[in-house]
């Protein structure tokens, strides 16, 4: 019995010794050596892994720029350029300077503008009553209002306004991550440069209804008129699908598009206010007074 019991033992040990030189040998042949730079390239990224940069977190993104050698169409929007210069240094690689991203709402379906016509009753959330409905406006492309933006943001650089019933986009807080891109089923966000001085100008809408329908669900939807198109001198707005849209690249700030727009569906931020032209004033010619004669 005693010999059995040894037996097994002996044969046991083998088979594990065997297994621990199998897999030993099978590990050195297929292991993988990881490049130091890569630990040093996440160490300067801000660990936000918010999947900003297109890839899955920090580490993935850091893998990708040791694997590419350059840095063209890499970017951490959370880090920004500085976060890139310095990894650029530590690479010796060169970086390009990037003209900071904000994401903005391109609706203004606000509880005024488009005044709900039906209650909605069901799960809060946009994905599901996207799925659902139109919407309580009737607008099947407007702001659902029920913060799926705000819900995905990693920065607190979101809230909802009760009285407008619109999601809000704080600045300062706000790192063009693209979560809320990704999170609006409608596709109402979209991430445009911050613009000198903080100043932008954008349709806030994205109907490509007619301009009837649109307008009935929105009082301040553009209609596709043209009148912005036809007024700007540097191409920057196009036309399609019943719908303007102004390129941040090409657009000036000049602001006159706003000026003609019938529904004031073009958003202009953090400009001054505009300086009223004085119009002087013209006495209109008065007939001079009859003179009396004598008869």
């Amino acid at each position: 019995m005693d010999n059995i019991i040894l037996n097994a033992v002996i044969a046991l040990s083998g088979i594990g010794v065997t297994a621990a030189v199998v897999l030993y040998f099978v590990a050195q042949k297929f292991k993988v050596i990881e490049d130091p730079r890569i630990d040093v390239v996440e160490a300067i990224l801000p660990g936000a892994n918010c999947g900003g940069c297109g890839f899955a977190g920090c580490r993935a993104f850091a893998e990708a720029i040791v694997a590419a050698g350059n840095l063209d169409n890499l970017n951490c929007p959370v880090g920004g350029n500085t976060a890139m210069a310095e990894i650029a240094k530590v690479l010796g690689l060169e970086a390009e300077e990037k003209e900071p991203l904000i994401a903005v709402l391109r609706c203004n379906g606000s509880l005024t503008n488009a005044k709900p016509k039906v209650k909605y009753d069901g799960p809060l959330t946009c994905a599901f009553a996207h799925n659902l409905y139109s919407g309580e406006s009737g607008c099947p492309f407007g702001c659902l209002g029920l913060g799926d933006c705000v819900d995905s943001c990693k920065f607190d650089a979101l809230y909802m306004d009760k009285a407008t019933g619109l999601p809000v986009v704080i600045q300062d807080n706000c790192v063009a991550c693209n979560a809320c891109v990704k999170a609006c089923p409608r596709g109402i966000f979209e991430l445009r440069p911050k613009g000198k001085k903080d100043r932008r100008i954008y349709v806030g809408c994205i109907n490509e209804e007619k301009g009837a329908p649109a307008k009935k669900n929105c009082e301040v939807a553009c209609i596709g008129c043209g009148k912005c198109v036809k007024e700007c001198q540097f191409d920057a707005i196009t036309l399609i699908n019943n719908l303007a849209y102004i390129d941040p690249y090409k657009c000036k700030l000049c602001r006159k598009c706003a000026l003609v727009c019938p529904t004031n569906s073009i958003h202009e931020l953090n400009f001054p206010p505009r300086k009223e032209k004085l119009v002087e004033k013209v006495d209109a010619p008065t007939e001079p007074a009859p003179v009396a004669t004598e008869g």
